[in-house]
């Protein structure tokens, strides 16, 4: 089981902050792409990605335990 959290505007599409799924074993593309599909999100594709509070890359493999954390973009003023 991985837990997905969720920041910002996808939160707000996905009507919650995090979600538990059985991901364990794929890559991290393949969580974003499961992601956009169930529940429709649009802002997916600018996002940072974190494995367990460290900066990771899509091609990253996830294991059984892990948080994946999906940042949007951030802007200030």
């Amino acid at each position: 089981m991985i837990k997905i959290l969720l920041f910002a505007e996808l939160q707000e599409e996905a009507g919650t902050d995090q979600v538990e799924v059985d991901k364990a074993g794929v890559t991290v593309n393949e969580v974003k792409s499961w992601l956009q599909k169930q529940y429709n999100l649009t802002t997916l594709e600018n996002t940072m990605i974190a494995i367990n509070e460290s900066y990771a890359d899509e091609n990253e493999v996830v294991k059984d335990g892990d948080v994946i954390a999906f940042i949007p973009p951030v802007s200030g003023g």
